[in-house]
């Protein structure tokens, strides 16, 4: 199990948003800009990287019976920093975000990833595990941002794409409009790896 297969592995084969399906709740909330996808998909990389290296230097240390709640401790202190970095230099982004940025205190793929990778692994592979699949989260974010962005508003980063004759589909911008995007993209990735495997 190198570096760069754990890393991979969580951009495509195990994407926590495509393929696992975990950490929706951020995902059809804050989706709506480009902006809000990128901001929160760094939010949690960081997140993961720092909760991996450390749940991974203190595994052997941690009696079974408060594994759990020491994992969530350590979370926690890196949500805090997030939190309070996004606060002091990106206030705009971090009122667009909200309460999804404590709330990655209970993300699946956090806690997930610490419990089922960091918690038994090296830290130079718990390392890889958490970019892998921070990445794929961010991209996964970016990917459903932009969609719903470019056809609810006409834009991408806030710059007119398309001709200003475009009549906007408000429902993208919308709940509903999250949950389409979500569910043709993962109808296209299910189809994509069974192409694969086939």
């Amino acid at each position: 199990m190198g570096f760069l297969n754990e890393f991979v592995k969580g951009i495509w084969r195990e994407n926590p948003t495509f393929r696992i399906v975990l950490g929706i709740c951020p995902t059809l909330a804050i989706s709506t800009t480009v902006i809000n996808g990128v901001g929160m998909g760094l939010a949690a990389t960081f997140v993961l990287l720092g909760s991996n290296i450390i749940i991974s230097l203190i595994r052997n240390v941690i009696p079974d019976k408060i594994r759990i709640p020491a994992f969530i401790v350590v979370i926690s202190t890196f949500v805090t920093i997030v939190d309070l970095f996004m606060a002091a230099y990106a206030p705009d982004l971090h009122k667009a975000l909200g309460i999804f940025i404590p709330l990655i205190v209970v993300n699946c793929i956090i806690l997930g990833r610490a419990e089922a990778f960091a918690s038994k692994s090296s830290v130079w592979i718990s390392m890889a595990d958490a970019l892998g699949m921070g990445a794929g989260f961010a991209l996964a974010l970016t990917l459903i941002s932009a969609i719903r962005e470019l056809l609810g508003s006409g834009t991408l980063l806030g710059v007119h794409i398309l001709p200003a004759t475009y009549s906007p589909a408000v429902i993208m911008v919308l709940p509903p409009g999250a949950f389409l995007t979500i569910g043709v993209l993962l109808g296209l990735f299910n189809y994509l790896s069974r192409r694969r495997a086939g």
